[in-house]
């Protein structure tokens, strides 16, 4: 009796394992997809001035709430990587020339350079000159649409490769890009200022790059010199600071810590 009794409590205590397993990936899911994260318009702090207000009326996103795709919009490790890796269901492919810039120390800065599609709205000759992200350069995916916007709304695009970025591109000399030198950059910005002296300039630089521009900027006033703004795009402001944050476990970014180092890796070895 005793033997049937325990028989036909098990099926009670597998449905209890299955209930307690769906519930343990809901979480989960529910966790990773931050599905409870509520939607708002972004955080602004700017200084009231005639151009925080302009850019404010020409730019209603800013104040509106942002509502992200269904079920995965709210993930940053989603969204990461589906555009990171995939990009674009069509992906644009400007058309460019490669410039190839030697440095006094021997190494070979390169950039691209793309010419305006259509007229500025201004009727002035406008470049924006363009520093990517850590280890990347004009070829990658986020570069190119920006680049192909840019175009179509008058702009000339001058994009700097980092040194040692492009897996085609041999180093001259010892040394490849660095978090904090504006050599190649300002070798670009020298480049565009000699070759087109009628252009004004919109500095843009992404993650790394951001820091880059607005160091170069800061470095001398002579660089200034017509610079109308400065955009910097997701900038990391202390490296020292970012770097405690990537040895964190917490929102998996001990994991990001390892893939941007194996990038590197990736790099540093291809020119060994």
């Amino acid at each position: 009796m005793s033997t049937m009794l325990e028989t036909s409590e098990l099926p009670a205590v597998f449905d209890g394992v299955k209930l307690a397993a769906v519930a343990a990936v809901l979480y989960v899911i529910v966790r990773c997809l931050n599905l409870k994260s509520p939607t708002a318009p972004p955080d602004l702090i700017y200084q009231d001035s005639a151009l925080a207000r302009f850019l404010l009326k020409s730019c209603p996103l800013l104040t509106k709430e942002y509502i992200p795709p269904l079920i995965w919009g709210k993930s940053g490790h989603i969204q990461t990587a589906l555009y990171g890796k995939m990009g674009r269901v069509r992906s644009p492919h400007p058309y460019g020339l490669r410039k190839y810039l030697t440095m006094p120390d021997g190494a070979t800065a390169t950039f691209d350079l793309f010419e305006p599609r259509s007229e500025h709205c201004t009727g002035e000759d406008v470049t924006m000159v363009i520093c990517p992200g850590i280890a990347n350069h004009s070829e990658k995916q986020y570069i190119r649409t920006f680049v192909d916007y840019a175009q179509k709304s008058g702009y000339r695009c001058a994009v700097l490769n980092h040194l040692g970025a492009l897996p085609n591109i041999e180093l001259t000399s010892p040394r490849m890009f660095t978090y904090g030198c504006t050599w190649e950059f300002g070798a670009m910005v020298n480049y565009i200022k000699k070759t087109y002296p009628q252009t004004q300039l919109v500095v843009v630089g992404f993650s790394l790059g951001g820091n880059i521009v607005c160091k170069y900027l800061g470095e001398s006033q002579a660089n200034q010199e017509r610079v109308l703004c400065c955009v910097s795009v997701c900038q990391g402001y202390s490296a020292l600071r970012a770097q405690e944050t990537f040895m964190q476990w917490d929102h998996c970014r001990r994991f990001y810590n390892f893939l941007m180092a194996d990038n590197m890796k990736k790099i540093i070895l291809s020119h060994r």
